[in-house]
Order: structure tokens, then C-alpha cells, then sequence
């Protein structure tokens, strides 16, 4: 292999590798996104805590709890589909599990939070 198709190769490894770094970064935002809302609705709660009637205030948070779920899930199915088509050359991917595990985490700690929130 001559030296041109050699350099023109591990240019292209790099670029498959930043790709592979920005689906990370992508996923990384998604679940700030998420995270933003869920306290969105949190402090919505805890500020209008005094309306009348109280199912108000609690439904409108509920709305954005069921939100921070859907960027979650959102975000799981991108990553998951992304990591299908990811060949490594330099950098470490995310492992499958991992993602799945936060995303299932973060998602069952929004819903208790839900819970929590109508009963109090």
C-alpha cells in the first residue's frame, strides 16, 4: 500500500472515531436535556404548591416528568441505534449496557419522582 492510501485510511479511522465521540456528546446532551426538565417540573411544583385546586400544580410537573422520560428513552433508542454501525480504531465506545443501565435508572428515578410528587 503506498503511503497516500495509507494516511488517506487513518484519516478516515479518525473521522469514524470523532463520530463515534459526538454520538457520545450527543447522548451526554440529551440526558442534560432531560435532567433539565425533570427539574423544570420539580420547581414548578414546589412553586405553585399553593394553588388552588392542588391537582393543578402537580399535573402540569406530571407533564414534564413524562417529558424528561420520553428525551430519556429518546436518547437510549439514538444511542443504541448509533452504536450499531460503530467500527473503533483509537477510542473507547461506551458499552451497550452501560447507556441501557443510565437510561433505565434515570427513567425509574423521573417516574418515583412522579410518585413522590402526588403524594405529597
Amino acid at each position: 500500500m503506498n503511503p497516500k492510501q495509507e494516511l488517506a485510511e487513518e484519516r478516515t479511522d479518525w473521522a469514524e472515531d470523532r463520530t463515534i465521540l459526538a454520538a457520545e456528546r450527543t447522548f451526554a446532551g440529551w440526558l442534560r436535556t432531560g435532567l433539565t426538565i425533570a427539574a423544570l417540573a420539580i420547581g414548578l411544583q414546589a412553586l405553585f404548591r399553593a394553588a388552588e385546586p392542588t391537582w393543578l400544580p402537580k399535573a402540569v410537573a406530571t407533564l414534564f416528568l413524562i417529558t424528561a422520560v420520553l428525551v430519556f428513552a429518546a436518547a437510549w433508542s439514538e444511542a443504541r441505534r448509533s452504536h450499531r454501525n460503530f467500527s473503533t480504531h483509537g477510542c473507547r465506545v461506551q458499552p451497550t449496557w452501560r447507556i441501557s443501565l443510565l437510561s433505565a435508572l434515570l427513567i425509574a428515578g423521573t417516574l418515583g419522582t412522579g410518585g413522590v410528587l402526588w403524594l405529597l
